[in-house]
């Protein structure tokens, strides 16, 4: 079981420049302070985070090194783990945590440094593209391609960089007012999303994980040792909707109108698609589903007289997850689901609501599970302020203003008592005490708690 010392209850007690709290207890035989904050905490806490970010924000702007031949941004501060790699979505939320501080600082040196290494980092993504347009999951100074995304087989397992990129490449555009730089890598987005069609979608149009290596949520028991090409999981789909819906306004913006037609008409039939096989009116909530349903009478029982004709193309998997809300996150949701998924799952109950934020798996579900884990990650259950901050959005998207403020706050106050403890912050939390469980010194999305201030 986890403890915390007398220094660390003291320097939690201590939190936000003196702001009182309520008393600070042991995980399992009681809580730490409830997150509910006034406006002076609130200030305490967000100084607190700035002036840490203030000191570790440089430290992340990498300069080109090895195999990364473009400056890039590292997820973690030197010497911690992750700092000599460069990742695909973790490149993007440390992006926008990064463009937020340099306006919240109002710094317009630091911000011309995060357009750089950002731009830098898509650059080192996009020049690694194998022959039929696969990118890397994950590049280190040493090696460009270490899970071997860019091995090519027919069909191929392999999992290849999580559908990202256009939303980075937007970001950049926006926060530069410039996306003229962008023009000679389009065409490289577009094999990209072109290779992952032509190897991992379905017959019902949703894409399929090759495997489970590296997936983001790594763990996800919707994906994690389950068959190849089997999942058709919400993460997945959702940042592909988002991406291309990104690549969308960017072709706009280049001058690109066939291009971006050809992207918005992809993006509204995978939302359409999302919808139809992803809401389970039952359960009133997204799932990611099982694609390996066929009809294989005429194959086993050649000799039998086909009966009532198959008429499922797939099955949900009744896991509940974080990624039940990413619809609402991309704005695929009806409102009327987004309604009914907000009233059922996250205000009715603690499953997934807990006290620090939202559980990335139910509480409920058989394999929830707290433990340490360093690979794969746990998502079995741990707050990370990149689900916290996706479901947060999510709650903003529909109009779900107070739930939204009320995550934001714990959110700010978790990651300011963690600094206060620690001195640093972590990779993932205990949902119930706010205990830090992994990784000091990971930065990452955890910047994304400035979006939330």
């Amino acid at each position: 079981m986890l403890t915390l010392s007398r220094r660390k209850l003291l320097a939690s007690t201590a939190m936000t420049a003196g702001a009182s709290l309520l008393p600070v207890g042991l995980p399992g035989a009681g809580q730490m302070a409830r997150p509910a904050m006034s406006p002076v905490q609130r200030e305490a806490a967000t100084d607190s985070l700035m002036n840490y970010f203030s000191q570790t924000v440089p430290q992340l702007l990498r300069p080109s090194e090895g195999t990364l031949k473009w400056p890039s941004i590292a997820p973690s501060l030197p010497g911690k783990e992750y700092s000599t790699s460069l990742w695909d979505w973790d490149t993007l939320w440390t992006a926008r945590g990064l463009f937020r501080y340099a306006n919240l600082a109002r710094n317009p040196e630091l911000h011309s440094r995060v357009a750089a290494h950002a731009r830098g980092s898509l650059a080192n993504f996009l020049d690694r593209q194998s022959a039929t347009g696969r990118l890397p999951i994950m590049m280190s100074v040493t090696d460009p391609d270490p899970f071997g995304c860019l091995k090519e087989s027919t069909p191929n397992s392999r999992n290849q960089a999580k559908p990202v990129f256009a939303q980075l490449a937007l970001l950049i555009a926006d926060e530069t007012n410039d996306v003229a730089w962008l023009s000679p890598r389009f065409d490289r987005l577009m094999r990209f999303y072109d290779s992952w069609i032509a190897g991992n979608q379905s017959p019902i149009g949703l894409l399929v994980w090759g495997n489970d290596v590296a997936i983001g949520d790594d763990n996800d028991p919707t994906t994690f040792g389950r068959p190849f090409f089997s999942s058709a999981n919400l993460l997945l789909n959702c940042l592909f909707y988002a991406d291309l819906t990104a690549a969308a306004t960017l072709a706009r913006r280049l001058g690109r109108p066939a291009d971006e037609q050809r992207l918005s008409s992809q993006a509204h039939t995978l939302a359409n698609n999302i919808e139809q096989f992803c809401w389970d009116p039952r359960d009133r909530f997204y799932y990611t589903v099982d694609v390996q349903c066929a009809d294989r009478r005429s194959e086993l029982v050649p000799h039998v007289k086909p009966g009532m004709d198959m008429s499922w193309k797939c099955l949900p998997l009744r896991i509940q997850m974080f990624t039940g809300f990413l619809p609402m996150w991309c704005r695929v949701a009806s409102p009327e689901h987004a309604k009914s998924l907000v009233e059922s799952a996250y205000l009715a109950d603690t499953r997934l609501r807990a006290d620090w934020g939202v559980r990335s798996l139910s509480n409920l579900e058989t394999m929830y599970s707290l433990a340490f884990s360093s690979n794969p990650s746990n998502w079995l259950g741990p707050v990370w302020i990149i689900v916290n901050n996706l479901v947060w959005n999510g709650l903003r998207n529909y109009g779900y203003t107070a739930e939204a403020a009320e995550l934001a706050d714990k959110t700010i106050k978790l990651l300011a008592n963690d600094l206060a403890i620690d001195g640093s912050l972590n990779e993932y939390y205990h949902p119930d005490t706010g205990v830090a469980l992994s990784h000091k010194g990971f930065m990452d999305w955890n910047l994304l708690v400035l979006e939330m201030v």
